[in-house]
């Protein structure tokens, strides 16, 4: 049995909001975009992507094939206009067999597993965490530093050949639980206070993610955010 619950706000600094997900037990998919390019650009580029997923995975391709070809469909969208915005989006993706997991990402939004405890099992594709990766940077200042936003990632924006699409699987036990999130929530809320909230078993999917998006709130809610929180039993 899976259980979710999925939410997204505008927070409290923006006009609209260019996140988007997607939460669909029967097709065991889930997914987080997170869009970028100023005007109306982000919130097309994550649409675009959600839907052309949803597309791809409906007609039985894999994850990674889902990404590769949702990005090629936002490059050929994106590609006929001279406008010099920019049209991008992360993904962070989810899909559930009858025993089994494999997750997908590009960029920032970020999937991290509960089992006993919360794991971050995405690496994001930014700046920053090269940064640390070299050795250039103190892990604890990441949060701080003033270019954390700087993606070395991006689906629309990343050339085909050069997209670098993370991923990872495993085996799906009762108990288990996964979190997909655009950093409007993890940039206003600490990993540890996250892993509070999703520990919260005397409470629904639904509850949890209802507290998280308060909790981005209250830490300023400088972004959109979006979340979802998906359960094994």
């Amino acid at each position: 049995m899976i259980e979710f619950g999925h939410g997204t706000h505008v927070g409290l600094r923006r006009t609209r909001n260019e996140d988007t997900y997607y939460a669909d037990a029967s097709l065991g998919l889930f997914l987080v975009a997170d869009g970028m390019g100023g005007h109306q650009h982000g919130e097309v580029a994550s649409a675009l992507v959600r839907d052309a997923m949803v597309d791809l995975v409906g007609r039985g391709h894999s994850l990674i094939e889902a990404v590769q070809g949702a990005a090629e469909r936002l490059q050929a969208h994106a590609r006929p206009s001279f406008d010099v915005l920019p049209m991008g989006t992360t993904i962070a993706a989810l899909r559930l067999t009858s025993d089994g997991y494999e997750v997908a990402w590009v960029g920032d939004s970020r999937i991290y597993l509960w089992k006993r405890e919360l794991r971050q099992i995405s690496h994001d594709h930014s700046l920053v965490q090269a940064l640390v990766e070299a050795g250039r940077l103190d892990p604890a200042q990441a949060s701080q530093h003033p270019q954390r936003n700087v993606l070395t990632q991006a689906l629309g924006v990343t050339a085909a050949e050069q997209l670098h699409i993370g991923m990872a699987r495993g085996q799906l036990e009762p108990g288990m639980g996964f979190l997909l999130c655009s950093d409007g929530l993890t940039e206003g809320v600490s990993d540890a206070s996250i892993a509070r909230t999703v520990a919260r078993t005397d409470l629904a999917s639904q509850e949890c993610v209802d507290q998280l998006l308060l909790s981005a709130l209250d830490g300023g809610g400088d972004d959109n955010i979006t979340a979802i929180i998906v359960r094994s039993s």
